[in-house]
């Protein structure tokens, strides 16, 4: 290991953030990365233990513990640590195909799982990793991998969120052609139009493109495949199908009064607000308005985060759930993913612009009130009590909160109908595509939340690398993948 006193002697120091009422005023990222040497020593901290909870990456009690990929996190810690960094890249491209995107999105499942955070605190896995690929994108490491025997096989990807991206990367790489089919107007799938810019910039998504299309890889914008693209027309010209269209259909909210003007889906409105900032115009939406956030998850703090940014009058978060403890509880031992209460970017903000933290525990939506001219003015609140083994709403509890902008951030039902009827795939209960492995039949495979259910990026990565394998076999009969 590369220090065997390090856990001891440093302890845990994260990137810097812009102070909220600051960072507030722009959609620019907000972290600042350390110095190489402070970094080093934050790299020094990992205990190299003899096993490794971080790296196994393994469903503990219904929920993911360590790292989906594998990632070799001990090994390229101590290179980093010792100033081998270029190793380290080496060592960290060996299991994540896109740890630009990782080291700025994940939630780290690595560090919940650092047997280090047991009696102290997590090694910083993810600020690691970020300075690791920064720096070989700085250093002119990150160059295109052009395969020079080409196989002659043809595979079309459906949708470029990030298991797509990353069978695509996997498989030209391999010297397969790959051509990547998005509806929208530009690469990237919800790592383009479902994360905000605060957290992903844009140009991060842009540079890895432009490097997978020097690879090889063909994108096709604009063409949704089940509309405006034929499946048929895919099924003669490919070799090989590969259905990463993702977990699109949101889950909608039943209430008195849906009709009401100002009610939105937060992926939407996302989505809308990072086109008009591509576009260089400034979004608005939320400006001087009262919003209501329905949904307690990482998209539901993104809107209170993007609301702010836009300048709304005040913004509430409901939450249907109880509040999770501020500690692991007891029947949540260690390495289970904690369930604990997390603040995120968005709520910190709230709080220190309003005053108070933004969510409402254990409430919904009663009824959604609007004018004579069918926009919303007001949302019908409702407490909910679970200590009878169920949810039910308590009696009495109504209360009416202004609101101008609802939206709706309940999470996804899964596939979109539409795609896996053009291409004749049976969906489950929960609309996912119905295969327990990426195998959908014939020269057809699938990958990400399509597969299954709405997860998280590094996982969809770990979908798509490993239907990458899958169709790799299907094509030549063997893989090295």
């Amino acid at each position: 290991m590369g220090k065997p006193t390090g856990f001891m002697e440093y302890d845990r120091q994260e990137n810097k953030a812009e102070e909220p009422l600051k960072r507030i005023k722009d959609f620019k990222e907000f972290h600042y990365s350390l110095d190489e040497g402070e970094r080093r020593k934050q790299a020094a901290r990992c205990m190299n233990c003899g096993v490794p909870f971080c790296q196994n990456g393994q469903l503990i009690g219904g929920m993911m513990s360590g790292c989906p990929l594998n990632n070799l996190i001990p090994e390229w810690g101590e290179l980093l640590y010792r100033g081998g960094t270029e190793l380290a890249l080496e060592r960290l491209l060996m299991t994540n195909p896109f740890p630009e995107f990782t080291s700025r999105v994940c939630p780290a499942l690595c560090e919940k799982a650092c047997i280090c955070g047991v009696n102290d605190s997590p090694v910083t896995v993810r600020d690691n990793e970020r300075m690791i690929i920064e720096y070989g994108f700085e250093k002119g490491l990150m160059q295109p991998t052009v395969q020079q025997h080409r196989t002659g096989k043809r595979i079309a990807v459906i949708g470029s969120g990030p298991a797509g991206l990353s069978a695509a990367e996997m498989l030209s790489k391999r010297g397969h052609d790959v051509t990547v089919f998005e509806r929208e107007d530009a690469p990237g799938g919800l790592l383009m139009y479902g994360i905000p810019n605060m957290k992903l910039e844009k140009e991060v998504i842009k540079r890895r493109i432009a490097l997978m299309e020097a690879q090889g890889v063909e994108f096709c914008t604009n063409s949704n495949v089940g509309g405006n693209v034929k499946a048929s027309d895919i099924d003669k010209e490919f070799d090989a199908v590969i259905l990463a269209c993702g977990a699109g259909k949101a889950r909608d909210i039943k209430a008195d009064g849906r009709d009401a003007l100002g009610i939105r889906f937060a992926v939407d409105y996302l989505k809308d607000c990072t086109k008009a900032l591509m576009s260089g115009n400034k979004p608005l939406e939320a400006k001087d308005r009262n919003v209501v956030v329905i949904g307690g998850g990482d998209t539901g703090n993104d809107c209170v985060g993007t609301a702010i940014r836009q300048g709304c009058k005040s913004v509430t978060q409901l939450e249907m759930m109880p509040k999770l403890p501020d500690e692991r509880a007891a029947d949540n031992p260690y390495p289970e993913w904690p369930k604990v209460c997390k603040t995120d970017y968005g709520q910190e903000e709230a709080a220190a612009l309003f005053g108070h933290d933004p969510r409402v525990y254990q409430t919904t939506v009663k009824e959604f009130i609007k004018n004579e001219k069918g926009e919303l003015t007001a949302i019908k609140t409702v407490a909910l009590d679970f200590s009878k083994g169920k949810m039910t709403q308590v009696e009495g509890s109504e209360k009416t909160i202004p609101c101008e902008l609802a939206l709706i951030a309940a999470g996804f039902l899964g596939c979109e109908e539409y795609i896996a009827e053009a291409f004749g795939v049976k969906l489950t209960e929960r609309n996912r595509l119905d295969t327990k492995s990426h195998h959908l039949g014939g020269k057809l495979f699938c990958a990400g939340d399509a597969h299954i259910g709405q997860s998280l990026v590094v996982r969809a990565i770990r979908e798509g690398i490993d239907c990458a394998r899958e169709t790799d076999e299907y094509l030549l009969g063997y893989t090295p993948l």
